[in-house]
């Protein structure tokens, strides 16, 4: 075994048997390549990454190529989720270098940690027109011996280029962007939007929670028939399609194809999270049940399948079991594949009928095989037959091998769902998910936070490493007001301030405003960067700006606001020209825009049902358990007060009064 034995990332642990002599980062590796006078290999990958585990299995498991690599180079291995931030800086080298960046991701240092060249995956063999891993090894060590002032000079450049989001700053005078910016993302979403299949922009498809969540605050503005046909389309189609576990619920990381039929397969913890919530939103404004059985399947897939016993949620389910890309969902060697024999000699005389719902035809519609989708779409809400049919053939799935369970549990991504779960507890009066909820949470509180308070990013085993992030914190802030939201209870909001009110002193830039991705007490890397640009998941200044302003409304304090304002000043300027690529930013623009403060007093669940049931995403709710804050000074029990900056309308006392006020 090599040095990665005893780390807590699975996905490092993975290669603790590889001929290759593995550091994980840290000091030991950079010292040994100073001492040595070798350059740094360092190789990024996750878990659930299928060519991750395809350049591992043609390279790094080869005893050849661990030969030539051992002696060129120190090599360094880093799970991209635990490690976001060296992650980001040389991903941002790697699409300076190619124009493009993905995992794995293969970059070469110089022994100060500067980049000078790199890529993605690389072939041990040469093909469709990309050169061999061994090649490019052999090259790189040529012109570093031979050519290291040229090296040098280019490390240098690429380090200066990284980490320009960080110097943003807001121009003198510049105002805080308003609805502006909400219309022109809107116009961008709408002449990006597939009328046909629905999503924005050609294959690959990925599901972009954030833009459909625009669309669906457009549409509590415009009322557009138009605009909501935008979000069912989308979601009718990703529902029906591939991308969608049809048997066990949850969602694959996204499609390969324009129809949403053909996923790549793994199961990520964060889409889960991200995709339960705009179904839920779906649900509430549309009360379309197909989007609550979406939601509802969502949940019991990660609780099922996702929940560590000692309560936090582990990260990931592989795109491979078994070596083999999708062999746990098919059977003809495909993923989520079914042959009709078998699918017949499973069902008997139900066979029929699932494989009209399910589309299962003798020629199969992938490399001769069915991969299991709705063809009436958005037609979801299974007969008794078809459910018997989906029970019968999900446990015969349950006899295989399972693919490979990333069994870390990640800060950020466990907030991120505790905050949608808790939302669909109050939104649907599920008290089982309330409790799941505030179990995860409490989890995280038990193992992630420090004596000191210093929140961490990482655990397994029994294990907690790595500094948390600022993304962590903004992601916890919103689960913690969600919990309170949902629940009524004061402590949450109390745990909410805590962690904002350490995000703001750890990450705060003084000079220029907004959130380093890096704590001050936290390492430095070659540059400190700031995560501003929507990904996969909500850039930290984005979730951070989001949720500020909803605990400022909750609570009154003005400087969470002014912070969150800060926040955007310095990107209103991108934001302006590319309003997508900020769409967690825009839900705080949205907010500011026509935030409502909803508290209900003395024991009124009519009231609060009231509100929780509806879709209100520029509202906050405070309700239970009273806490320090202008929204519970001088009230009468058994009453609602809608504000608006703290300036309430007349008492509501009933259900319709209050309706009549929140839809104003």
């Amino acid at each position: 075994m090599n040095r990665l034995a005893q780390e807590t990332s699975p996905y490092l642990r993975q290669h603790r048997d590889n001929p290759v002599d593995w550091y994980p980062w840290g000091d030991e590796a950079f010292a040994t390549a100073r001492s040595g006078d070798k350059p740094i290999l360092l190789s990024v990958g996750y878990s659930a990454c299928h060519w991750c585990h395809v350049m591992a299995h043609e390279s790094f498991e080869d005893p050849d190529v661990a030969t030539i690599m051992n002696e060129l180079f120190v090599n360094i291995k880093v799970d991209r989720e635990e490690r976001p931030d060296v992650d980001a800086v040389y991903m941002e080298a790697v699409q300076a270098i190619t124009g493009r960046g993905g995992w794995p991701m293969t970059v070469f240092l110089a022994p100060d940690g500067r980049p000078f060249y790199g890529g993605t995956y690389f072939p041990k063999r040469a093909h469709s027109g990309m050169p061999s891993f061994l090649d490019v090894c052999r090259a790189v060590d040529e012109t570093w011996r031979t050519n290291r002032d040229q090296v040098l000079e280019q490390a240098g450049r690429l380090a200066e280029s990284i980490g320009r989001l960080a110097l943003l700053e807001a121009p003198d005078g510049e105002g805080v962007p308003g609805r502006e910016a909400l219309d022109l993302a809107y116009a961008q979403l709408r002449a990006r939007f597939d009328p046909d299949w629905g999503g924005f922009g050609p294959a690959p498809k990925f599901p972009q929670t954030d833009s459909i969540e625009l669309l669906l605050r457009a549409h509590r503005r415009n009322g557009s028939r138009e605009t909501l046909a935008m979000v069912t389309t989308t979601l009718d189609a990703m529902a029906s399609g591939g991308i969608y576990d049809h048997l066990g619920g949850g969602f694959a990381r996204y499609s390969t194809d324009a129809t949403w039929l053909v996923p790549h397969f793994e199961k990520m913890l964060y889409d889960q999270a991200l995709l339960m919530r705009v179904y839920l939103h779906a649900w509430q404004v549309t009360g379309e049940a197909r989007y609550l059985q979406v939601v509802d399947e969502t949940i019991a897939y990660v609780l099922r399948d996702l929940r560590a016993p000692e309560g936090g949620l582990y990260s990931a389910e592989d795109a491979d079991s078994e070596g083999e890309e999708g062999k746990f969902y098919v059977w003809s060697g495909k993923f989520y594949v079914w042959h009709l024999d078998e699918v017949e000699e499973l069902l008997g005389t139900d066979a029929t009928a699932a494989a009209e719902w399910w589309g299962i035809t003798p020629e199969g519609n992938f490399e001769g095989a069915t991969i299991l989708h709705r063809p009436v779409r958005g037609d979801l809400v299974r007969p008794d037959s078809i459910e018997h049919a989906r029970q019968t053939l999900y446990a015969a799935r349950e006899k295989r091998v399972r693919p490979g369970l990333d069994d870390k549990v990640l800060t950020e991504w466990n907030a991120l769902f505790v905050s949608a779960l808790a939302e669909a507890a109050g939104a649907t009066g599920r008290a089982d998910w309330l409790a799941a909820a505030e179990g995860t949470a409490r989890f995280l509180l038990r193992e992630l936070r420090r004596d000191d308070g210093r929140w961490l990013r990482s655990w397994q085993g029994g294990r907690a490493r790595h500094l948390a992030y600022a993304a962590d914190h903004a992601a916890l802030v919103d689960a913690f007001i969600r919990l309170s939201e949902a629940g009524g209870r004061a402590e949450w909001v109390s745990e909410a301030r805590l962690v904002a009110d350490a995000m703001l002193d750890l990450f705060w830039d003084e000079e220029r405003g907004g959130l380093f991705t890096t704590g001050r007490d936290a390492e430095q890397l070659i540059t400190r960067a700031k995560d501003v640009l929507d990904n996969a998941t909500p850039s930290a200044n984005g979730s951070a700006a989001a949720t500020l302003v909803r605990l400022a409304a909750l609570t009154g304090e003005d400087r969470y606001r002014e912070q969150a304002e800060a926040i955007l000043r310095i990107v209103a300027g991108p934001l302006a020209q590319h309003p997508t690529a900020f769409a967690h930013l825009l839900q705080a623009v949205d907010f500011l825009a026509s935030s409502r403060e909803v508290v209900v007093t003395g024991d009124r669940p009519d009231l609060v049902r009231a509100v929780q049931e509806r879709y209100l995403p520029a509202a906050v709710l405070s309700w239970g358990e009273p806490y320090a804050s202008p929204l519970w000074d001088g009230r009468d029990d058994g009453r609602a007060y809608v504000c608006e900056q703290f300036a309430c309308r007349t008492p509501a006392t009933t259900v319709d009064e209050l309706v009549a006020q929140l839809q104003l």
